[in-house]
């Protein structure tokens, strides 16, 4: 059955999951069969995070051209990455030190030119959409700079077209996580995630099995917390907090292995791509049009905003350009951790981000969409 990406959406927002026995699984094993392929030719290659690009680009380009490799469409339930998204969580947790901590009151400046920047990209964002003969409702909720789920659920609500408000929101996503990669080995020529032979804080201490317990008590017993407590982006930032806790503590110095990192990356990138079975052409190359000038705006503002915080707050310019860039929560903090680069500060302003956005929507929905 063909599914559009609305229809995922819905599925994710308003639906229970489905049992096992009505999960397509030879699908299922096919899809991941073709993302490890592409996942494992993207790092071969030393393609910028070589595993969930390459996985991404080729399941996105089987579901998008319609095939149907042994007679089944490529799919992936979404929440598959339940399981799967922790894993970073507790990889970013490992790098909270009391060195760390010591850093977080002093990026203020930082935190404040974000609630400037997020506004900034939005209204470019509605504008550039508005121009594209998009309505207004569409074109307010598909330009918000974060929180898809949440931006999508507003936007139905406000009558706004929900195929094209999920393109929108989940291109911006796509387009910057491929660019972002792209541009730091263009700058540093380097490669970027997990061809670059960067390693994890944490990665070279040997992981016993009480440590492999407690990391994944931290993951689940996060997830849970998180969505108890109702954090924003409760799958990252409750494993995250009680990985924290955890390496703060002094339970473990140990980091989820590298081959764990890997197969998230792949389950991302298929989860990704397999969201465009079902598009129609028409509709998508419309959507990357106008979702590609908004993405290039907003990076194009991201690395203005780095470049004036960046000296401010003590942190790289590339550190900052990569906390203000409008892509995922989860894709974003892989890209940290792979560089070594101030992961606890991208991170927190990926949260700091997600929150504002969805905030500024709400405030802002009922003047602008009437």
């Amino acid at each position: 059955m063909v599914c559009t990406a609305a229809c995922l959406a819905a599925a994710v927002m308003r639906r229970p999951a489905l049992p096992i026995a009505a999960l397509d699984l030879p699908a299922l094993a096919i899809t991941l069969a073709i993302g490890t392929a592409g996942g494992l030719l993207g790092w071969a290659l030393s393609v910028p995070l070589g595993l969930m690009l390459g996985s991404l680009l080729t399941v996105g380009s089987v579901a998008a051209l319609g095939r149907r490799p042994f007679g089944r469409q490529v799919a992936v339930p979404p929440k598959l990455r339940f399981f799967f998204v922790p894993v970073i969580g507790v990889a970013i947790g490992g790098a909270f030190t009391p060195a760390v901590l010591a850093q977080i009151p002093g990026w203020w400046a930082s935190l404040l030119a974000l609630c400037l920047y997020i506004p900034a990209a939005h209204l470019c964002g509605f504008w550039i959409y508005r121009r594209g003969g998009l309505d207004r409702s569409t074109a307010f909720f598909g330009s918000v700079p974060g929180g898809l789920i949440e931006s999508v659920t507003l936007g139905e609500e406000a009558g706004a077209d929900g195929q094209m408000l999920v393109l929108l929101q989940f291109l911006r996503l796509i387009l910057t996580i491929v660019a972002v990669p792209l541009a730091f080995m263009a700058l540093t020529g380097h490669a970027v995630g997990s061809a670059s032979g960067a390693k994890m804080v944490g990665a070279s201490v040997p992981l016993g099995w009480g440590d492999a317990a407690m990391l994944l008590a931290a993951g689940v017993g996060g997830f849970w917390g998180g969505r108890w407590l109702r954090l924003p982006a409760a799958i990252m930032t409750g494993p995250i907090i009680a990985s924290a806790l955890l390496h703060l503590a002094g339970g473990t110095q140990t980091v989820p292995p590298a081959w764990a990192v890997g197969a998230t990356q792949v389950v991302i990138g298929s989860v990704l791509g397999a969201r465009f079975a079902g598009m129609p052409p028409g509709t998508l190359v419309r959507a990357a049009r106008l979702a590609l000038a908004n993405a290039a705006v907003a990076l194009v503002l991201a690395l203005g905003f780095a470049l004036a915080v960046g000296p401010l707050v003590g942190q790289p310019v590339a550190a900052a350009f990569l906390a203000f860039a409008p892509g995922g929560l989860a894709e974003m903090s892989l890209i940290a951790l792979s560089l070594q680069m101030s992961v606890v500060y991208v991170t927190a302003h990926h949260v700091a981000r997600i929150v504002l956005s969805v905030s500024i929507a709400r405030a802002m929905a009922g003047r602008v969409v009437r």
